[in-house]
């Protein structure tokens, strides 16, 4: 069970809102998909990644991040990256797309695979700072979310929940999924003790999320 109380975190000050603007303003580019160990890129600088279930807004996150519309590949298809997507930030960080999961239609054997590498990459990356694992606002965390709460736990990953589209529910709403969520995440040791809200569509949440990345090391 984790020791610590959670909350929304706090809006960061103006300055830490511009630093971290700059630091997402540089250079963004694909580098690569891996579907094997043996073809992650070295680990040499600062590594975040992004976990969620298929159609949670990985990808337009990512892309409000970068404030690059076509960087991360959006599809109505669930399940449709089936790689651990790297993409550098400067020199400085690698942004890391992690498949998306909890649909029906993929292969078991797929399924297992995309398990294998998850645990591995999770377990061997020593650059890693933090998991970013998304979650639709509206549903709050559901049977699926644990498989992949229970690796990083596992695997002793800090991870942070990001809700997604907290533009598409009212605020009485939010509070229950902040509640629903705040409690299931008590039972992970692992888990950072600080909620973001955002909406990709709105910008809510994007520079206070730019900070926290910009806060790692």
């Amino acid at each position: 069970m984790s020791a610590f109380t959670f909350s929304v975190v706090d809006d960061p000050e103006p300055g830490e809102i511009e630093a971290g603007r700059k630091l997402f303003a540089g250079q963004t580019d694909f580098l690569k998909g891996v579907v094997a160990m043996d073809g992650m890129p070295p680990a040499d600088r600062i590594e975040v990644c992004f976990a969620g279930r298929s159609n949670v807004g990985k990808s337009s996150l990512i892309n409000a991040l970068t404030g690059r519309k076509a960087l991360a590949r959006t599809s109505n298809t669930p399940g449709r990256t089936q790689e651990i997507n790297f993409f550098t930030l400067e020199d400085s960080h690698y942004l890391v797309d992690l498949p998306g999961y909890g649909f029906a239609e993929a292969p078991l054997a797929i399924v297992e695979k995309w398990q294998r590498l998850l645990k591995a990459y999770l377990s061997g990356r020593q650059t890693l700072r933090r998991a970013f694992v998304l979650i639709d606002s509206r549903h709050g965390i559901k049977k699926v979310d644990h498989d992949i709460l229970d690796l990083l736990n596992r695997s002793a990953v800090t991870f942070q929940v990001v809700l997604t589209k907290a533009d598409k529910i009212k605020a009485g709403e939010m509070n229950k999924v902040i509640e629903q969520v705040s409690g299931e995440l008590s039972k992970y040791p692992a888990a950072f003790p600080q909620i973001v809200l955002t909406s990709s569509e709105k910008g809510t949440g994007i520079g206070t999320l730019r900070h926290i990345v910009g806060t790692l090391v």
